[in-house]
């Protein structure tokens, strides 16, 4: 029986290094917290920055200077909530965009080579098996659920 653990480690460990070495735009390097926060702000509609915190599962502080270093980077701006001042409300400016559009680029390239090493069924395996281990994770209580928002 193989190790489910090694093999785990292993996938991880490379798409680790794949992020590294993905997120770096138009001379603008990004690391990859920062690349997750521009991903989640892009697919949602006026997010907040707790909800973005939340889904990433990072405290507000530790997120706060995230958001901090992409406003500095011209790639998020961050605004009063119109019927909340409290609330701050993220969006991408147009570099933010054009960096989030690129890695995404980069990551479904990426992608599309891995599967270009498989068949057309063992490719609809892979992301069925990925789809029910991460709804399988989501319901785990252990460690895996960031919080929903």
């Amino acid at each position: 029986m193989e190790n489910v653990r090694d093999m785990f480690q292993l996938m991880t460990r490379r798409f680790g290094f794949l992020n590294k070495s993905c997120c770096s735009v138009g001379g603008i390097d990004i690391s990859l917290p920062q690349s997750h926060i521009l991903y989640e702000i892009d697919r949602r509609h006026e997010p907040s920055m707790q909800q973005i915190a939340d889904v990433l599962g990072t405290d507000i502080t530790t997120f706060s200077r995230q958001v901090q270093s992409l406003i500095k980077l011209n790639l998020v701006k961050k605004s009063p909530a119109a019927d909340d001042r409290r609330v701050f409300i993220l969006s991408l400016t147009v570099e933010g965009k054009f960096v989030a559009t690129s890695i995404d680029q980069q990551m479904n390239m990426f992608l599309n080579e891995v599967f270009s090493h498989m068949n057309e069924f063992e490719k609809e395996t892979v992301i069925r098996s990925i789809r029910l281990l991460t709804e399988a994770m989501s319901k785990s209580g252990q460690c895996c659920a960031p919080p929903m928002g």
